[in-house]
């Protein structure tokens, strides 16, 4: 009889782990694979949250965030309230779910502290770096811009700090060479969205613990700004390159020539030139820039301020640009 017992227990200890009631709060594409895999796992979504509808384009007209647009496919319910802090009908309506867990995907939103107590698992964040580096808002941009080879993604409990809270759950991924943001974002929402289910599942049946940050160790990944792009040629032709990589697909990176801004649509590195840096040699049908250490920069690809983007054949015969030329003045 004890054992018959023992073995209820389990199972229904089991099946509670199996049958956690979810809420996802999410906006960008990244968070689109993570919102797909709990809709088709054994949890229960029982509401997406995600920002309002936004102005896009040349038009303005308003437009779906990409949850809001995956929750509407799968038949999800969703809301996209502007604010959520002082939100007394979101609080209520969150409250009435009882979430075991709250799932935070690039929400967009600094989550309250209200909603930070109410789920008994906490509220669960898919951050795109392995933790404590690259905490804040862009961690992809620079993990690429600053030469990382490797990167990875966490789960984590989301606490009062910048992705302060205690580690669950980290997998690694490689960087490539060829790695630009946006790809390595795709490679990382697949890997999250796998791990997510595991976090869940580790949680529910009591596998996964939590561990704290080393605070010595992080480093930060603020937002990126404008002048991020603006190329620097005291830089290597790798560090360069290595933002051009991690800046796609804004703010990218660019330059001045003949004093109008001068986009680098598509870059590469090419051997020793001995150029001053940001020093223009046209040579044959190939633009070159000249760099910090003696290596210098292939402008494959640009866009000349106002005109559509052209590779450097076609740029050097309609600007007809002179060796010796400098950019970014």
């Amino acid at each position: 009889m004890v054992e018959v017992l023992n073995r209820c227990s389990i199972d229904n200890h089991d099946s509670m782990s199996q049958s956690l009631n979810l809420v996802f709060c999410g906006t960008p594409g990244f968070a689109v694979p993570t919102l797909e895999r709990l809709a088709a796992s054994e949890f229960a979504v029982r509401l997406v949250a995600t920002q309002p509808d936004r102005p896009r384009g040349r038009g303005l007209e308003l437009a779906a965030s990409p949850v809001k647009q995956k929750a509407l496919e799968l038949g999800l319910p969703f809301t996209q309230p502007e604010k959520i802090k002082n939100n007394e009908e979101f609080r209520s309506r969150l409250t009435e779910i009882h979430p075991d867990a709250i799932i935070v995907v690039g929400y967009g939103r600094i989550i309250p502290q209200w909603m930070i107590g109410l789920p008994p698992l906490g509220n669960i964040n898919l951050h795109a770096s392995l933790l404590p580096k690259y905490r804040g808002a862009a961690p992809i941009q620079w993990a690429i811009a600053s030469g990382e080879n490797t990167t990875g993604v966490t789960t984590m409990r989301i606490d009062a700090g910048l992705d302060t809270g205690d580690i669950l759950l980290q997998k690694a991924a490689t960087i490539g060479p060829n790695d630009t943001a946006v790809s390595l974002a795709a490679t990382l929402a697949g890997i999250g969205a796998d791990l997510m289910i595991e976090t869940l599942r580790g949680l529910g049946n009591g596998t996964v613990e939590r561990h704290p940050q080393d605070d010595s160790r992080a480093s930060l990944a603020p937002l990126l700004k404008k002048e991020d792009g603006r190329i620097d040629f005291h830089l290597t032709a790798t560090e360069i390159s290595n933002r051009w990589r991690g800046f796609q697909p804004w703010p990218g990176a660019y330059t001045t020539f003949r004093g109008k801004i001068l986009q680098l649509v598509n870059t590469a590195v090419v051997g020793q030139r001995c150029l001053p840096e940001g020093e223009l040699l046209v040579e044959n049908d190939l633009l070159i820039a000249g760099c910090h250490g003696g290596a210098a920069l292939a402008l494959l690809e640009v866009q000349p301020e106002g005109r559509k983007r052209m590779r450097s054949r076609d740029f050097i015969h309609g600007y007809r640009p002179r060796s010796g030329e400098k950019l970014g003045h």
